[in-house]
């Protein structure tokens, strides 16, 4: 299949400007060693389901599908972690009901659509950087307070000059 026939997607938390600073901010805490990663601010964000590549022309059914029952929440993020693999992250304080809930909503209407949820279990996080593995982590700082009023599809373009686009948001 080719790859222009096929649109890279995933379903995510999407901060608003004054978070994104805020999580800028916890990236920039961290001492990155040579060789690490850190995620770009414009793409700092938090993944409710990674899709992968999907045929294009299924994207306005998708589009569709993805409306859930959604109940607004707070998130609180405070904990810096080195996950393995040199994964460099900030997790929830807890993971709210609404949140849980949420992801398991999309599960279902990635089902009902005939794309196959991930299989490993659902561990909240935003992704500070990559190839970090010898990072010196943080202490942990105040609590960034997460008011989520909605969630997102986005596409992500490989190379250089990708990025991600919200298609759609919820």
């Amino acid at each position: 299949m080719d790859s222009a026939a096929n649109s890279r997607l995933f379903l995510a938390l999407w901060p608003d400007p004054a978070i994104r600073h805020l999580l800028r901010e916890r990236r920039d805490a961290w001492d990155w060693p040579r060789g690490a990663s850190p995620v770009h601010t414009n793409k700092l964000h938090l993944t409710l389901h990674f899709l992968g590549a999907v045929p294009s022309e299924r994207v306005p059914a998708l589009r569709r599908g993805f409306a859930v029952p959604f109940t607004p929440f707070t998130l609180s993020i405070r904990a810096p972690k080195l996950w393995p693999h040199g994964i460099a992250v900030l997790e929830p304080h807890t993971e709210p009901p609404e949140l849980l809930e949420l992801h398991a909503n999309l599960s279902s209407a990635l089902g009902a659509l005939g794309v196959q949820p991930e299989a490993r279990s659902y561990k909240p996080h935003v992704t500070l950087a990559r190839r970090a593995s010898n990072a010196v982590v943080p202490s942990e700082a105040e609590p960034l307070i997460w008011k989520i009023g909605g969630y997102a599809l986005v596409e992500s373009t490989p190379g250089d000059g990708g990025g991600y686009t919200v298609l759609q948001q919820y």
